[in-house]
């Protein structure tokens, strides 16, 4: 690029509006980086316009983009010895397909499981030999299996079962593979199974029996240390995500109880003496480390806001991927350095959040508030609603809330029955009278918006992806008189459908969430499907969908649109050529566009 063309580039980078210098900043992911050579990283970044892969060797400050397709890359794992790069390759975002692998100095990608076909992928874990593997994949056909693979042999079959499951982790040496699994058919709860490399069992952990309540295990990983055979793994056993460890030789079972309010997430310190704490709490986080031998809990410094990463280096500092809603993310450490910092044009902040506390027919709900500086209501307001819908909303940067901020909007995001975050209790209460019962909690705060002065009612947007696009849809037909327009983006508009056309993992979720199939329980499918309601939509609907979307296939949002065009609703449908979403900048400013636009036609 020449000086002048360079200048125009940035010229133009500068004039533009500062939620669109959002979108277009380059971000970077929290770098992985290999246990047996740590000065070899693996991040994702966005520094072309698409989301890809990128290799970094801290020794020589040399980054390295390493994947390149039109429809970007962020499913990538860094081999433990740091030679090898593996990614997924699917075609346009249909998340089915296949792993490669390119060496870490760059070259040619090959097979990375040669001799295994494409599928859904179910998690992978690499050995530290360099040479052996555990691949996970799903097909609608087959369930999910789990897969021993070695360079220069056939693949062999460990696990199979019609139910979902995932790989966990391989143990330092090999000689151990943890495994993530819902037998007993509860999707929201897995159970935890131990086996050798030849597939036989050497532990099981199961907290869905025996009680009255079935609760969940995750596998958080194996101690990095020679001949270790703990599994440090997260439980639900108070209520909450908290951890433990687990000897799975002698069965014996570490409880931490840490005394800390929220969830509790950890993983291991480099050499096994401690682990590093990840706590989440009413929508904030912050970092401890946790002395295993002397059971000391030490704060570890960071700014108020959320971590969505953290890792521990072998010199004993923390990497971690910060922000707030005001302050864009970083990669920063305990050093005080701040670890990767692209180069380009720097995201402009926003507003910060304000946090409300509603009280709903389930208890209390907490909401973000956010708001132009100075701004009095009443406003117009957007309810930008989460996906998940286990997941939750929290005090971090986000780039479309503040876009809405921008072109003068408050924007609500609730943290409805369901989200993670709360405890157990309020992310379990999401069943058999899905989508009704978010929306309960999200017309709960909806009043309280429009009584405490904040939001305009004749000016109320209802807005989200995914998760959120569903209770969009599902809002406008159960709640038509609430809201001014709606605007969803790749959602579930049709349940039935939508199940018997989507991946086989969320078909598992599905069943746990409504009890059963369409066939078992057609009553509750109906009740918590948008199209049951369609002909009672009275707002303007814009929806948006990627025709390759595994998540919230396309067939299902055609059907709905259809019922929309025989009764002459407004509304407006865009699709482009993606899977669950996109990852490509022009493209998702493109719809950011059309959303801001649709909603100021509408909204007068």
């Amino acid at each position: 690029m020449t000086e002048s063309n360079g200048s125009a580039a940035a010229e133009r980078m500068n004039e533009m509006p500062d939620w669109e210098k959002r979108f277009r900043a380059p971000r970077v992911s929290l770098p992985d980086w290999a246990e047996d050579a740590p000065d070899r990283s693996l991040f994702v970044s966005n520094a072309t316009g698409t989301y890809e892969l990128y290799a970094w060797d801290r020794a020589t400050g040399e980054q390295r983009q390493v994947t390149d397709r039109p429809n970007g890359t962020t499913d990538g794992v860094l081999s433990p010895d740091g030679a090898w790069i593996w990614w997924f390759d699917d075609k346009d975002g249909d998340e089915f397909g296949v792993w490669r692998r390119q060496p870490f100095e760059g070259g040619a990608d090959e097979p990375a499981a040669p001799g295994l076909d494409a599928s859904y992928p179910a998690g992978v874990a690499l050995g530290r030999d360099g040479r052996t593997a555990v691949v996970g994949r799903s097909t609608d056909d087959e369930g999910t299996s789990l897969h021993l693979v070695r360079t220069g042999e056939d693949p062999v079959e460990i696990y199979r079962h019609r139910e979902s499951a995932g790989v966990g982790d391989l143990s330092h040496d090999g000689s151990l593979i943890a495994i993530e699994h819902t037998e007993h058919g509860d999707a929201m709860h897995s159970a935890l199974r131990v086996v050798r490399p030849d597939g036989t069992a050497v532990a099981e952990l199961d907290d869905t029996k025996g009680g009255a309540e079935e609760l969940g295990l995750e596998v958080l990983g194996f101690a990095p240390v020679v001949g270790d055979t703990r599994l440090l793994v997260g439980h639900q056993r108070r209520g909450r995500w908290e951890p433990l460890v687990w000897d799975v030789a002698t069965a014996e079972e570490t409880d931490l109880d840490l005394d800390l309010p929220g969830d509790v997430g950890a993983e291991w310190y480099p050499d096994g003496t401690g682990l590093l704490i990840v706590h989440s709490f009413e929508a904030r986080s912050e970092l401890f480390r946790y002395d295993l031998a002397s059971g000391k809990l030490e704060k570890v410094p960071t700014p108020p806001g959320s971590v969505s990463g953290a890792t521990a280096r072998p010199d004993g500092s923390v990497e971690y991927l910060w922000s707030s809603a005001a302050e864009p993310s970083a990669v920063r450490s305990t050093t005080g350095e701040v670890v990767l910092d692209p180069p380009g044009l720097k995201s402009p902040g926003s507003v910060p959040v304000e946090d409300v506390w509603v009280q709903g027919p389930g208890g209390r709900i907490h909401a973000l508030v956010q708001k132009p500086a100075g701004a009095t209501g009443p406003l117009p307001t957007v309810f930008d609603i989460h996906g998940g819908p286990t997941w939750h909303d929290s005090d971090a940067f986000a780039a479309g809330p503040a876009a809405w901020v921008d072109h003068g909007y408050a924007v609500v995001r609730v943290n409805y029955r369901g989200s993670t975050g709360y405890g157990r209790e309020w992310t379990d209460a999401l069943k058999h009278r899905v989508g009704l019962i978010e929306l309960e909690d999200i017309a709960a705060v909806r009043e309280w918006a429009v009584s405490s002065g904040l939001a305009d009612p004749a000016r109320l947007v209802l807005t989200g992806g995914s998760w959120g696009g569903y209770l969009t849809l599902l809002g406008l037909g159960t709640q038509p008189d609430a809201w001014t327009l709606g605007i969803a983006a790749v959602p579930v508009a049709d349940y039935v459908t939508a199940y018997h056309d989507e991946m086989e993992a969320l078909k598992a979720m599905d069943r746990t969430l409504l009890g059963g199939t369409p066939e078992e329980v057609p009553e509750r499918f109906e009740a918590s499907s948008p199209l049951t309601y369609v002909d009672q939509v009275k707002a303007p609907v814009y929806i948006s969908a990627g025709v390759n979307d595994p998540r919230c296939p396309i067939r299902q949002v055609d059907n709905y649109v259809k019922r929309l065009e025989s009764r002459g609703a407004v509304h407006e449908v865009y699709r482009y050529d993606a899977g669950h979403g996109s990852l490509v900048v022009d493209e998702r400013i493109k719809q950011v566009k059309l959303e801001l636009d649709f909603a100021a036609r509408h909204l007068g």
